[in-house]
């Protein structure tokens, strides 16, 4: 298996009100296909360690590989680009403007990318909201669809450009359970099936002990790595 993600000594500190190191040497490898749980007690570091390495923070000590390619460096425009091209994101809140359709959110990133035509667009972003059973509301607006398949579709709009990762900010946080398994088994199914990598930071242990693997971590260290 090929690493697709490289950390190597992540050091990252905060200095207001005072300074306080919130990331301290951290270092980790993850593999094309894996899915992987980031999780800790509040304030240990593992949202910091996310927009790390999803390229959204800057400001850190250590490097980060994405593909082989080093990350650390590049000006904003130039990880604006990657960003897009390779990281796909999911948070606890799905972000979709609600005066748009199910599939015109989900088309979004790719129009942004500019690599392929508009009714290319489409053909991808209908092809992805029907992996999550979506796409008999491609054309629903957002807001009138629920929590749960507001979700599918923000997972749909993660996975339009293919991305090296996905990466989740509390994916299933703002669901009940009985959405939370069913968005736990798609992206289970995407790592199976389709190869996806994903790197999620949870609160759910349930959710955590049902991926790959688990990273701990404990005061801005990674305490564990359990398969």
């Amino acid at each position: 298996m090929s690493i697709v993600l490289s950390a190597k000594n992540l050091s990252k500190s905060f200095y207001e009100p005072e300074e306080f190191q919130v990331l301290k040497n951290v270092s980790f490898d993850v593999q094309k296909g894996e899915f992987v749980s980031i999780v800790g007690k509040s304030g240990c570091g593992k949202s910091t360690l996310l927009y790390l390495i999803s390229t959204l923070d800057t400001k850190y000590k250590g490097e980060i590989f994405m593909n082989e390619k080093k990350v650390t460096g590049l000006s904003q425009n130039e990880l604006a680009r990657f960003r897009n091209e390779h990281i796909g994101f999911v948070f606890q809140f799905h972000f979709l403007l609600p005066e748009f359709s199910a599939l015109k959110n989900v088309m979004l990133p790719a129009e942004k990318l500019g690599k392929y035509s508009k009714s290319e667009c489409e053909d991808r972003a209908y092809e992805k909201l029907k992996w999550l059973d979506m796409d008999k509301f491609a054309l629903k607006l957002s807001s009138k669809l629920s929590g749960g398949q507001q979700q599918r579709v923000a997972i749909a709009r993660a996975l339009i450009n293919d991305p090296t990762i996905m990466m989740g900010d509390e994916p299933t946080g703002n669901l009940d359970s009985v959405n939370t398994e069913l968005v736990f088994d798609i992206l289970k199914d995407l790592c199976k099936s389709k190869g996806q990598t994903i790197i999620s930071v949870t609160h759910d242990t349930e959710f955590a002990e049902k991926s790959d693997r688990i990273i701990e971590m404990k005061d801005g260290e990674i305490v564990k790595h359990e398969n």
